[in-house]
């Protein structure tokens, strides 16, 4: 286990150095400059030249980077050219509303594609199998905007149960701030059951036709005894692949659900972080959801040796 553990901790840091490389590099060939963006068109080159070298933009990319990186491992992810704040806070700031609602729609997800997935593989090839995999289709066709959009229309414009975007906040209370990100954490939710039930469906499936569930049955166990107790952990690795991509997806992917609610998330941070030309919040964010990504897929991979001794060995 240790053999394993530790080659999978190099994995993950050789892949924060490439990650952190084609971040600053791809930003670094985007056409356009932060400070002539800042100061307008009518401002004069030597202003221009005089805010590159407070912004430390006149230094050349290889040192800007160096500079950079060495912030980030000490947790420092340098000023906001436009708040004229530490990056630090601004992602403090908002991940109070983006990583809550990563949490909550993958725990709506897995709530709902367990049971379903679970009750899809044991009816299968029947009415019901059938018909859970026809509403799985529709929610992966459908596009998540759009369905936040209808759930808007619906809960909070007709219904007038919830409110139609913005985030009250967790001072305001821990249920109001529930409250606030349970129509986007639905609208991201609703993909990811789609697709976690399909998968737990197909691997429940092909664990099923296997020699030792043959042997279960044939000891007179239960249908639900074998699908529970000897079928679904075996099961388990290719969901926990999909459970993993999907906090990752959830978390970095949530841009245009937070702008549809006005979250005020980081997903929204990098929004406007774009618009405005700051690079270094783009590069900073953008790195930290990456880490976030690799990470959760390290957790993912140690699991796999958790649950399947085999893996370890093989490590």
């Amino acid at each position: 286990m240790l053999r394993y553990l530790i080659s999978r901790i190099i994995s993950l840091g050789l892949s924060l150095a490439v990650a952190s490389l084609v971040i600053f590099f791809v930003i670094e060939i985007i056409p356009g400059d932060p400070a002539s963006f800042m100061l307008g068109i009518t401002a004069s080159p030597e202003t221009v030249i005089a805010l590159k070298a407070e912004l430390g933009l006149d230094q050349t990319p290889v040192v800007r980077y160096l500079n950079w990186v060495s912030g980030l491992l000490v947790g420092d992810f340098g000023i906001s050219y436009t708040y004229k704040v530490p990056i630090s806070d601004l992602v403090l700031d908002r991940i109070q509303v983006s990583l809550p609602l990563a949490v909550y729609a993958l725990i709506l997800s897995t709530a709902i594609a367990f049971p379903v997935g679970l009750i899809a593989a044991s009816k299968r090839g029947e009415p019901t199998d059938f018909g859970i995999m026809g509403f799985t289709q529709l929610g992966i066709a459908v596009p998540n905007f759009w369905f936040a959009m209808l759930l808007v229309l619906l809960f909070a414009i007709n219904l007038r149960w919830f409110s139609a975007g913005g985030f009250s906040g967790w001072n305001a209370g821990f249920w109001f701030g529930i409250k606030s990100l349970t129509l986007p954490a639905i609208a991201l939710a609703l993909t990811q059951a789609s697709i976690l039930a399909r998968v737990m469906r197909s691997s429940l499936i092909e664990t099923l036709s296997q020699d030792y569930i043959r042997t279960a049955r044939a000891k007179g166990l239960s249908q639900r005894r074998v699908l529970i107790r000897h079928a679904l952990r075996n099961a388990m690795i290719p969901v926990l692949t999909i459970l993993g991509l999907q906090f990752s997806f959830l978390l970095a992917g949530g841009i245009i659900i937070e702008n549809v609610f006005f979250l005020p998330g980081l997903g929204r941070l990098i929004f406007q972080a774009i618009m405005q030309r700051d690079l270094i919040v783009v590069e900073s964010v953008v790195m930290l959801m990456v880490f976030a990504v690799i990470l959760v897929n390290f957790l993912v991979d140690i699991t796999y040796a958790l649950v399947d001794p085999r893996l370890r060995r093989e490590g």
